[in-house]
């Protein structure tokens, strides 16, 4: 399995997502974060296995919420770039691919 290395507002926007959710209903962030680490343990395993976005950039799809995580291959490891909610603008993470 590959390491994770998750971008700094990848992580502040995965806390937030499940703070969020925890406000909504508590228990549920915590639903999320699990949502979120079988997707990153799925991503890890076969990475090539989700639809390139653009470039070098893939998607996985979360199935019970509207989000998806964003990430790369590179040096070995797997760099998540983006929890993105499905209503935000689909290009605000891109100045993270520089990183």
């Amino acid at each position: 399995m590959r390491p994770i290395i998750h971008h700094p507002e990848a992580e502040a926007e995965l806390i937030e997502a499940a703070r969020f959710y925890n406000r909504r209903r508590p228990g549920l962030g915590d639903e999320f974060a699990a949502a979120v680490d079988a997707a990153v343990a799925v991503i890890a395993e076969r990475p090539a296995r989700f639809r390139v976005l653009e470039d070098d950039i893939r998607r996985c799809l979360l199935k019970r919420f509207p989000y998806s995580i964003l990430f790369r291959e590179a040096a070995g490891a797997i760099q998540i770039l983006a929890f993105k909610h499905h209503a935000r603008h689909p290009d605000y993470w891109k100045h993270r691919t520089a990183s």
